[in-house]
């Protein structure tokens, strides 16, 4: 339960307009987060129903990339503000009948059925390569199919599935001379595309001194089920992260994706209320580090491959905004000789990715992808980089041929030696 105080703290002074992407593109007072407190805060009182068409559409509007909590004098925590009230917009829209359907519904729904399931989330990407490879997806969307089946936006967004998945599998990697052990966290979507990026991210944890655990009983961080106001379902996948954890016998929970990082970093304030978690839940949240943060603490070895690039530097929001780390990522890169890191304008507003936002706020998302990609086409950079899967899968499309890499994959290749 969300204590009403809190929406009291916004004191209304407009610091955070400028932050807001949507308030941004529309200059709409209820696209901005003191417009939205002000909608949860009538549903609060009663003055407003859930149900009002109005309301749900600027829930599901906002990007949740948190940039209004950063710039906020009053420390109004928006973050845990919006996912309750989407919480209880999910809850209220079950309770109806028919329920009513949001936008992108059937895609989600099934997105979040298949990140809980590993098994189904495996099966899925064996599918969906087969006809990205063979050309079949594209002959069922000139066909018509995939819209008959309400698929067609869904998979024009899907990643590119690797060849091999990253599969955990409790294996543990040794350090030659070990100062601790990190349990690397392996996401859902991650597992099936960009699977370079924990190969990296275990390469620079072992030059670290830290062993790498990769534990086969860690689930989704349950990012997407909260976004999408499904809190028992990010609860479920909470627990077992956590539980996976304590049977590690790990230091520090590494984690290579910053919306995943925020994700679990949250827990504390997830499992607040349930009173044989919420300790366990603290104690956890506090382990959770992000890549950048655990390497840039580390005294690594001299990079000895020179990277002669000029690299602008997208900064995730829950990295940013969630997490409150935006210098480690960037003294990591300049660490990296030849490389030359150069200025992005408006580089922490987000890029309209923040998870599964594109299926069910297509046209908004887009707009800030495009307004993202045009930042990065006039800073001049050859290369991009960023520190989250989803900005790299939003933004991979609208700015080639120019690369966009995980800053660990950059830092793993300025070194030669294979750990």
């Amino acid at each position: 339960m969300i204590d009403a105080s809190l929406y009291d703290r916004c004191v209304r002074c407009g610091l955070c307009l400028t932050s807001c992407p949507t308030y941004a593109e529309t200059m709409t007072e209820t696209s901005g987060p003191r417009g939205r407190i002000a909608l949860m805060k009538a549903v609060a009182e009663g003055e407003l129903s859930e149900l009002a068409p109005g309301y749900g559409a600027q829930m599901s509007e906002c990007l949740g990339c948190r940039a209004c909590e950063a710039a906020c004098p009053s420390g109004v925590p928006y973050g845990e503000l919006i996912e309750a009230a989407r919480a209880s917009l999910h809850e209220a829209a079950a309770a109806e009948q028919p329920v009513p359907a949001r936008p992108g519904g059937r895609e989600l729904t099934l997105l979040l059925r298949a990140v809980e399931r590993p098994a189904w989330l495996h099966s899925g990407a064996r599918l969906l390569r087969f006809g990205q490879r063979s050309g079949m997806l594209g002959l069922a969307s000139r066909l018509g199919m995939l819209r008959a089946l309400g698929l067609d936006r869904a998979v024009r967004m899907a990643p590119p599935i690797d060849a091999r998945f990253d599969i955990p599998d409790d294996s543990v990697v040794r350090a030659r001379v070990s100062r601790g052990r990190a349990f690397l966290h392996l996401g859902c979507i991650a597992q099936c595309s960009s699977t370079g990026i924990h190969r990296a991210a275990t390469k620079m944890l072992l030059l670290a001194g830290l062993d790498v655990l990769r534990p086969s009983d860690q689930r989704c961080c349950g990012a997407l089920a909260a976004h999408a106001g499904e809190r028992e379902r990010a609860q479920i996948l909470a627990r077992a992260n956590i539980a996976a954890f304590e049977r590690s016998g790990a230091d520090v929970v590494a984690i290579d994706a910053a919306g995943c990082g925020a994700q679990c970093k949250g827990y504390v304030h997830l499992l607040a209320d349930d009173a044989q978690w919420s300790d366990r839940a603290k104690a956890f949240s506090e382990r959770v580090r992000d890549i950048t943060e655990i390497l840039a603490g580390c005294e690594l070895p001299i990079p000895t491959r020179r990277f002669e690039a000029r690299v602008a530097y997208q900064e995730p929001c829950h990295l940013a905004h969630a997490q409150r780390i935006t210098n480690a990522p960037k003294k990591l890169l300049q660490a990296i000789p030849g490389l030359e890191l150069v200025a992005l304008e408006e580089a922490t507003l987000c890029c309209g990715g923040a998870g599964a936002y594109a299926i069910g706020e297509s046209e908004m998302s887009a707009r800030l992808r495009e307004r993202k990609a045009d930042a990065i086409r006039r800073s001049g950079a050859s290369v991009v980089a960023t520190a989250n899967i989803g900005c790299m899968l939003q933004l991979r499309d609208a700015i080639a041929p120019l690369p966009i890499r995980h800053v660990v994959e950059l830092l793993a290749d300025a070194y030669d030696s294979e750990v």
